[in-house]
């Protein structure tokens, strides 16, 4: 595992993939000198013994390990089974149905979904598969822009081919790209982006990351991992946090350098392995530069909420002030926890020095906002306003999610009544609330093996996507300055 001393003066890094089980339960039993010997674990800060002294701490970072370590295992089967059930659905999709299929089998008239990539669903596209707006939501409307990241965070999920013609057809914008990036560490691609022009306002342009998918376990292993760095401002050295590491891993950390202002790498180098932070940094750069009215957006659902608010991060740390006057907001949906409070504290000042808007959207009992925990085992906590919605779409802003670490038993039973509420509500809420709204027979399952553990069902982008029209309107329309006045400044 490459060194972190280079950039980082604390640290705690854990690799799964050098782990063995009887090092995993070293964890429970050894002292932090004994871990710091072995490949898994490296540690270092001010408060080394300390910070890692209760059993309470060394348990959480023992089951993120354990964790890590069964995912890597179940790596080639849940792709595998992913990908059948992905090619199953298509299948059925592009035939009309199970007995289209059959008839389409038997007249020799099957349609291969492989064949046409530009209607191949990814199973979050299966399972919700509106591409187009709420016609009802108006440029104007302050709904509108959290409606479009919402649609441009779903559509990520999907192949390069599928995107572009959602975003020309069904969005009627202008598709300016889809990317891979590479992870330094990993030494593979893992991160996924789409950009593109809105056209009923020239001026803006979104950029979208990928959320986890439900059968990619290096994405899961990244959500999980519990690693982190405590970073320094580049000006004054003063600290500025610590933030999670498999998250900034994946959006461009680079071994030994850590954040480098500029790469230093040979042009074949930077095109056969663009990072996602550098490459879309100089892309917007190239595209703002040719018309001085425009400004962007970031949005992402899940780990891309992650990514999303982790980029305008990264452009603050390297004083990007040009383009910061230009970053219209972030929009994130179901986003987990990136840092502890000092960096949540450094994030805001950005935020409100250079007038970003930054807008957390949590839908429900969802678990992947409410993680990593905020306790005293972890430093994780969220920062600014959450824009909280419960099952019925009434939105309030709240200071953090109701039950913020997401197991508290005073929870348990008002979560299963609201997971039995939302598997009747999806039987009832296209007669409701219009057919756009029905859910898939393979939705409603999910929901209901969702019983197991609320907080699943409820991460998916279908209920984000239903929030972003039919919820409370938490977001003041055309006035951008009226947003600390209305967000920061109502708390129920």
């Amino acid at each position: 595992m490459a060194s972190a001393e280079e950039f980082c003066e604390n640290y705690l890094v854990l690799d799964a993939n050098e782990a063995s089980l009887y090092d995993i339960a070293c964890i429970l039993i050894c002292s932090t000198t004994f871990l710091n010997t072995k490949k898994f674990y490296k540690q270092r800060s001010q408060d080394v013994e300390k910070s890692t002294h209760s059993f309470r701490q060394r348990w959480v970072i023992f089951a993120s390990m354990l964790l890590q370590k069964l995912l890597i295992w179940a790596k080639k089967p849940m792709a595998l089974i992913g990908s059948l059930i992905e090619l199953w659905l298509n299948l059925l999709s592009s035939n009309g149905g199970f007995f289209g299929l059959l008839i389409n089998l038997i007249t020799g008239k099957v349609v291969n979904p492989v064949e046409s990539p530009e209607k191949y669903n990814s199973i979050i596209g299966v399972l919700d598969k509106r591409v187009k707006l709420d016609e009802s939501i108006k440029k104007g409307d302050g709904r509108y822009k959290p409606s479009l990241a919402m649609m441009a965070s779903k559509l990520a999920y999907e192949n390069e081919a599928f995107v572009q013609a959602a975003v020309q057809q069904h969005l009627k914008m202008d598709f300016i790209g889809f990317y891979k990036f590479w992870n330094d560490y990993q030494q593979k691609f893992t991160t996924y982006a789409m950009m593109f022009q809105d056209r009923l306002d020239p001026n803006l342009i979104v950029i979208a990351f990928r959320g986890t998918e439900p059968y990619d376990v290096t994405q899961w292993v990244v959500d999980v991992d519990i690693s982190w760095y405590e970073f320094k401002d580049m000006n004054n050295s003063t600290t500025i946090g610590r933030i999670h590491g498999g998250f900034m891993k994946a959006l461009g950390l680079q071994q030994i350098k850590g954040w480098p202002k500029e790469l230093d790498l040979p042009p074949n180098a930077k095109d056969k392995h663009p990072f996602a932070y550098y490459y879309l940094r100089e892309k917007i750069k190239e595209i703002l530069e040719k018309n001085p009215n425009a400004k962007f957006m970031v949005a992402g659902h899940s780990l891309g909420g992650a990514l999303a608010i982790l980029f305008l991060a990264v452009l603050g740390l390297h004083e990007e002030t040009w383009l910061l006057k230009r970053f219209e907001g972030v929009y994130t949906f179901g986003q987990p926890r990136v840092g502890d409070g000092r960096f949540g504290r450094y994030m805001m000042k950005i935020i409100k020095d250079h007038d970003v808007r930054y807008f957390r959207f949590v839908y429900s009992n969802d678990i992947v906002p409410r993680v990593p925990f905020d306790d005293n085992a972890l430093f994780y906590k969220h920062f600014g306003s959450t824009l909280y919605y419960d099952s019925v779409y009434n939105g309030k802003v709240l200071k953090e999610e109701p039950n913020k670490n997401y197991f508290s038993l005073v929870w348990v039973i008002p979560k299963y009544l609201t997971a039995i509420w939302e598997i009747v509500r999806s039987i009832i809420l296209p007669y409701w609330k219009g057919k756009e709204y029905k859910e898939e027979y393979l939705e409603i399952m999910l929901r209901i093996l969702g019983l197991m553990i609320p907080g699943i069902s409820a991460h998916s982008p279908k209920d984000y996507i239903d929030i972003s029209r039919l919820g409370t309107d938490l977001i003041p329309a055309n006035d951008e300055h009226a947003y600390y006045q209305h967000v920061e400044g109502k708390f129920d």
